[in-house]
């Protein structure tokens, strides 16, 4: 889970500023679910914003927070009540001390090979409790979401500091049934250079997901196609999973 946008230190910073809180549905939707687990795993934690604002809202059991890029954590650290960890589930041994464990963001989409995902799943499985859930979306390829992804649909913020950046996404390596390659370039009038991520994602559709979590002995209790929790259907833009032990 190292192939991320917004990795590096200079793109880190402007993370919350190209994706606010309050035009996320993803955090709308689990921080519910984070509010009412007593311990809560967020896997690809970034800048840590949905466990800051699980704290804020009086949390008052553990959060805990884990992200392989440094650079992410670094802006996540600016609460200290909040554990955070520089790794990916690869490396995570805890022994079933999460009753929650959720990943925002499409992070489960940097799970490209088969053996990532299988032993990402079965990672999950091993830190939640037996009663546990774990609570995570995907894009929905019908919905080929990527058609957006043009130049031509550029976002711009202005920061705190009054830097203005734009970010463009530009498909590299067209969709083959499984994966897909894009960059984001960011640039600023301010600044000498551009600076360009590239990423590769794992479009799983229903049935095939439904394969790798019951391979890893994890069941789904429920699906929604989007934020609103309509039902999943082939015409959603999302894969909302939450799943529990098989």
């Amino acid at each position: 889970m190292v192939d991320r946008l917004f990795s590096e230190p200079a793109l880190a910073v402007l993370y919350d500023a190209f994706c606010p809180w309050e035009e996320r549905g993803d955090f709308s939707f689990y921080l519910p679910m984070v509010m009412s687990a007593e311990a809560v795993l967020d896997v690809g934690c970034g800048t840590g914003a949905l466990l800051h604002g699980a704290r804020q809202a009086g949390h008052t059991g553990r959060l805990c927070g884990l992200d392989p890029a440094e650079a992410m954590l670094d802006q996540a650290r600016r609460r200290s009540d909040i554990e955070w960890i520089l790794g990916d589930l690869a490396s995570a041994d805890w022994d079933h001390e999460f009753d929650l464990v959720v990943m925002t963001g499409h992070a489960f989409q940097v799970l490209v090979e088969d053996d990532q995902l299988r032993t990402s799943l079965a990672a999950v499985r091993s830190v939640m409790t037996e009663d546990g859930r774990f609570a995570f979306e995907t894009r929905n390829p019908p919905y080929r979401a990527w058609e957006g992804w043009t130049p031509e649909n550029a976002v711009e913020v202005e920061c705190a500091d009054g830097l203005v950046v734009r970010m463009a996404h530009e498909v590299e390596t067209p969709f083959d049934g499984r994966t897909l390659s894009f960059t984001a370039t960011f640039s600023s009038p301010l600044w000498d250079r551009s600076e360009v991520s590239r990423s590769t994602l794992r479009w799983l559709d229903a049935e095939s997901l439904s394969l790798f979590l019951s391979d890893a002995g994890l069941a789904i209790e429920q699906q929604f196609g989007d934020w609103d929790s309509q039902p999943l259907a082939d015409t959603s833009p999302e894969i909302i999973t939450i799943a529990r032990w098989g």
